[in-house]
């Protein structure tokens, strides 16, 4: 519901000269009867049924544009007749802008309660797997430009057909863009603005990538790991379009995010001859797009380049908001700089490759994105932690795209971290201070973070932000998420000095993001009576 998908279908039918129909006017249309009404006088599940009666009939037409009402996926029924009788748009909008949209529109009988805003933070979480699970198409809605957002599914559509992916009794205009059942979103930055594609066979699109790369040379970052499995499944389709292509193998790990690495891919940039024209294309996890990105923004002072890449932490994380860099052995990712990709392209069929314990360091990020900002996301991946670590593919949709919308959301409004995006660090600054204690790659960055979150929900409590109860959830969440809930014993000295370096800290203080409730963050320092006992009662102790 408020989504805008009345106003977006009526011009999306014009555009395809169809009829346009609404659901629900139908129904009032056949019955005499406003729906708040019939909610109030029959109760929901008998509007359900004459929904459920309407859309069998409707979707047996054709050449219609039809917009269901929000909850009409709650039935099996109506799901199986939108997904084999038509192509299902999923127009995704946030609470926030759903609320905003309906506030005053006293014709919404779910939200005619006291909390409206909680009533659709359960309707999201309950709706939003059954949208995922039948759309052929997923398109976000914050942009501000309905024409904009119509002549995108316009592009999809036609991009359906293009594939086979489109029934041949659906014709639409021709394109190109990207397989069935990808979501795509978009980086609000003005004219830094780029797009993130999410789906199963992104990287089977070989035009996709190439629609972003404008001149003659490609350069493509990746490591030792990765290139045996996707390198040429990249390259040689950008060879066969006339593209001169140079590949950098990295070594893999953490530990190798260095000075060393940086060299060697300005190295291979200068021994072929790469000009201002060449795009790099970071192909791989964390490591390779924050060193390939750095790579970009230093190189003739500012090369384009794309991400790609194939680690789930990368995909909700560090592939989208434009921090590159590297780390320095007294302090991580101190070395850097704020520098936007073209484009985020997320094939999540590169996931199932992934090791299990990747797969989990990936995990923490999504558990942060939900515990700083949206406590329905949070409580979704509590009750799907078991779908998620089987890899079941629409559950790992859904927490993909959910991730990079809040990260987008945080970065537009925050680009180079001046205040709000620092949220984003979550659980970072213990962390951080994990991996530069034991040395890098001793224990992956996620899990650093996840155990983090947990030190993080423990400091909060001692600060009367939180309850007891909230750090039991979180440390029960990050443990049904494969990661480790007990610090190393670095020494508070030791914890003390590694928390000092950190980017977040100002006029030598330490900060610290903190839960204020969970779902909620807080920017604060601690006393280092309430810091020493969150090190001593998280971290193991000797021996």
């Amino acid at each position: 519901m408020g989504a805008g998908k009345t106003t977006i279908g009526r011009i999306l039918a014009r555009k395809l000269g169809k009829r346009f129909i609404d659901s629900d006017h139908e129904i009032e249309a056949r019955t005499g009867a406003s729906i708040p009404w019939i909610f109030e006088i029959e109760g929901e599940p008998s509007f359900r049924r004459r929904e459920a009666e309407v859309i069998g009939d409707l979707t047996a037409c054709d050449g219609i544009v039809l917009a269901t009402g929000g909850g009409a996926i709650l039935s099996a029924e109506n799901r199986a007749f939108l997904k084999s009788r038509g192509t299902v748009i999923y127009l995704r909008a946030n609470v926030a802008s759903i609320l905003a949209r309906t506030s005053h529109d006293k014709n919404r009988p779910l939200l005619q309660t006291a909390d409206p805003r909680r009533r659709l933070e359960e309707l999201t979480a309950e709706r939003e797997p059954l949208y995922r699970e039948i759309a052929d198409l997923v398109i976000d809605t914050g942009r501000p430009n309905v024409q904009s957002m119509v002549q995108t599914i316009l592009t999809q559509l036609a991009a359906l057909e293009a594939s086979g992916a489109q029934s041949a009794h659906r014709p639409y205009a021709d394109a190109s863009m990207i397989e069935q059942s990808s979501i795509f979103l978009n980086v609000e930055l003005g004219e830094r603005s780029y797009p993130i594609a999410i789906g199963a066979r992104v990287l089977s699109d070989a035009g996709l990538l190439e629609r972003h790369i404008g001149g003659h040379k490609v350069a493509i970052v990746t490591n030792t790991t990765v290139a045996p499995l996707y390198l040429e499944r990249l390259a040689a389709p950008l060879r066969a379009a006339g593209r001169d292509v140079i590949t950098v193998v990295l070594p893999d790990g953490e530990e190798h995010k260095n000075w060393s690495s940086l060299m060697a891919i300005f190295d291979a940039l200068l021994a072929n001859k790469c000009d201002r024209k060449t795009t790099l294309v970071a192909l791989g996890g964390g490591v390779v797009g924050d060193l390939t990105g750095y790579a970009a923004a230093s190189y003739m002072r500012g090369v384009p380049f794309v991400q790609v890449p194939t680690t789930l932490l990368a995909q909700v994380d560090s592939s989208v908001g434009g921090k590159t860099g590297l780390n320095h052995p007294l302090g991580k990712n101190m070395i850097g700089a704020f520098y936007q990709p073209r484009a985020v392209l997320a094939d999540t069929s590169t996931l199932a490759t992934l090791p299990a314990r990747e797969l989990s360091a990936g995990l923490a990020e999504v558990i942060k994105h939900g515990a700083i900002t949206d406590l329905a996301f949070f409580e979704w991946i509590e009750a799907n932690i078991d779908r998620l670590m089987a890899r079941d593919e629409a559950a790992l949709a859904h927490a993909i795209a959910r991730s990079c919308e809040i990260k987008a959301e945080v970065v537009r409004q925050d680009e180079r971290e001046g205040g709000l995006r620092a949220i984003l660090n979550f659980g970072h600054t213990f962390g951080h201070a994990i991996e530069a204690g034991l040395g890098y790659g001793a224990w992956l960055h996620g899990e650093a973070v996840g155990c983090g979150m947990v030190m993080a929900a423990d400091l909060s409590c001692r600060l009367g932000l939180v309850e007891q109860a909230t750090v039991a959830r979180m440390r029960a969440l990050v443990a049904a998420a494969g990661l480790p809930t007990v610090a190393p014993d670095l020494g508070a000295a030791r914890w003390l000095e590694l928390m000092e370096v950190d980017k977040k800290n100002e006029g030598g203080a330490i900060r610290f993001i903190l839960l204020k409730p969970l779902g909620s963050p807080s920017i604060t320092g601690a006393p280092e009576a309430a810091l020493l006992a969150t090190l001593a009662a998280c971290a193991a102790p000797p021996g």
